[in-house]
Formats: structure tokens, C-alpha cells, sequence
């Protein structure tokens, strides 16, 4: 069954072969139980068609539950996992992306990401090749990785051949990453913004991205969103408010200007203010 978003048009991007992707997403690392079903479920009627979890977020049957009862086709939702640190390897990251599968209640998922590098237990090159391994079989749609710095990538590339075709990062106009998402394009890689809105470098309270936002008469976390997708950056705003996820998504009568940009760019907080994959590991 499909039915008609009731009045949001989320833009889209394109992955490399051609797919469209949408720049606008559900992220739900926050969420559990019933207030993520349901988050997932109003979500999706809403318009929204991408939506973001993780094994390592403990919430996958609920939103594959926000998913079925949502009324929106299966084949109209771009749906995300992650594979946990503890699942990396071989054989293990198979079990782990079959089990994300049981969870959910798919057949197949459309995007799964490697969580982190967690290089000192050196199998994320183990993990990539049972990633592309999936690929080929069709459980997976689509594979990529998240926290990954350009080095990291290289190296997936040198023994593997296969370039991801995400990289989920930390970013906002606080944290632009400008050297990886220009590594990105370079490379066909699609940039997807975790932490989009800046909390953790508590954007919302900068001078520059309010002054920005009352020029538009909006809230700052709606400038982060346009700044981001103006560049062709998927962002993935968590939200168990209703009015907060229409927001998120409804950007389309905000336009930047040169103005605006040079304002942001003055939050440039730089690399060193991002969390560092070569030593930040999660399990």
C-alpha cells in the first residue's frame, strides 16, 4: 500500500549508480520502544522516506515496527543500518547484518554502513569485503561507512577495488569537514551529516547562526539544515516531536545568500574539534 505524502517535498540527491537518494532524513539514535515506532511511523506519512538506525542503537525491531504500520511500500523507504564495532570481521559482520535484517522484519536493506573504523582491531577491511559480499547476494541495496577519514577509505579502496558509496560523518556549520566532504565529491562518495544541528558544539547559542536565523524569521536549527543541503549533504535530524521533524524537512522557502554563508563559515570550529576515528572507537 502507498499513500500520498501529505504536503512535503524532500529533495533529493543521486548515489553514484543513479539512485536517487533523499537529502532529508529520520535519524533515531535516540529513540526506543513505542516513541520510536511511532516517530518512524508519523515520519513516513508525513513525507519523509529515509530513515536512519544502527545496531548499536538497540532500537531496529521499533523501527521496523514505525515502518509496517506506517501504511507507506516497503520499496518507497530508504531504510539504514549500521554494523556495531563487536560485529566486525568476516563472518561476523554477516551474522550481524542477517540479524539487523530479523530485526527490522525485511527481506533486504536498502544502505548498510560500517558504525566505525575501530582500527585497533584492523578488520574493517574484512567487514567492507562481507559488506560488498552482501551486495552482490541482494540483502544489501547499497553499501557505505560512517566516521571514516579519507585515509580510511583509501585503504578499503587499495585491497578491495570498491569505493563506498556513503560516508556518514560528523557535521554542521560548526564542524564543516570541508577536506573530507571535498574528498567525497572527488571520489562519488555522498556526504550524510550525523549531528546536523550542531548540539554537541552548541550551535543553536552562536551569535552567527542566530543572527542568520532572524534574518529569516526561522529557528537556527532550520538555517543548519538549508546551509547543509545546499551542498548536497543528506542530513539526519532526530526529533520525537512532530512539529520538530515538519520543521526539519520543510526548507524550501529558505534561501541563503552570500551574506548568510560568510556568517557560517565564521563557526568553523576546524578538524580538531571532530571526533577522531583513528582513536575514537564504539563497540
Amino acid at each position: 500500500m502507498s499513500i500520498t505524502p501529505e504536503t512535503l517535498e524532500i529533495p533529493t540527491t543521486t548515489l553514484r549508480d543513479g539512485t536517487p537518494f533523499p537529502l532529508i532524513g529520520l535519524g533515531t539514535s535516540s529513540l526506543k520502544g513505542v516513541e520510536c515506532a511511532t516517530a518512524v511511523s508519523d515520519a513516513l506519512r508525513l513525507g519523509y522516506r529515509l530513515v536512519d538506525t544502527a545496531s548499536q542503537y538497540g532500537n531496529e525491531a521499533a523501527v521496523g515496527e514505525g515502518l509496517r504500520v506506517s501504511g507507506v511500500d516497503r520499496a518507497e523507504v530508504v531504510l539504514t543500518t549500521k554494523v556495531a564495532g563487536g560485529d566486525q570481521g568476516r563472518e561476523a559482520s554477516r551474522e550481524g547484518v542477517l540479524t539487523s535484517l530479523r530485526r527490522l522484519g525485511v527481506e533486504y536493506v536498502d544502505v548498510v554502513l560500517i558504525h566505525w573504523p575501530n582500527p585497533s582491531r584492523g578488520l574493517a577491511t574484512d567487514t567492507w569485503r562481507t559488506l560488498l559480499d552482501l551486495r552482490d547476494e541482494g540483502l544489501v541495496r547499497h553499501v557505505g561507512v560512517s566516521n571514516f577519514r579519507p585515509e580510511q577509505i583509501d585503504s578499503l579502496v587499495k585491497e578491495t577495488g570498491e569505493t563506498p558509496e556513503i560516508n556518514q560523518i560528523q557535521l554542521s556549520p560548526a564542524l564543516p569537514r570541508q577536506t573530507s566532504v571535498a574528498y567525497h565529491r572527488d571520489h562519488g562518495i555522498v556526504t550524510e551529516a550525523w549531528g546536523p544541528l550542531g548540539g554537541r558544539e552548541d550551535l543553536p547559542q552562536q551569535f552567527a547562526i542566530r543572527r542568520v536565523a532572524a534574518k529569516h524569521g526561522v529557528d537556527p536549527a532550520r538555517i543548519a539544515l538549508r546551509w547543509a543541503i545546499d551542498q548536497d549533504i543528506v542530513v539526519i535530524p532526530k526529533s520525537n516531536d512532530p512539529a520538530r521533524r515538519r520543521t526539519n524537512a520543510d526548507l524550501a522557502q529558505i534561501t541563503l545568500d552570500d551574506e548568510d554563508r560568510a556568517l557560517l563559515a565564521s563557526l568553523d570550529l576546524g578538524e580538531s574539534a571532530a571526533w577522531d576515528s583513528r582513536e575514537h572507537e564504539e563497540w
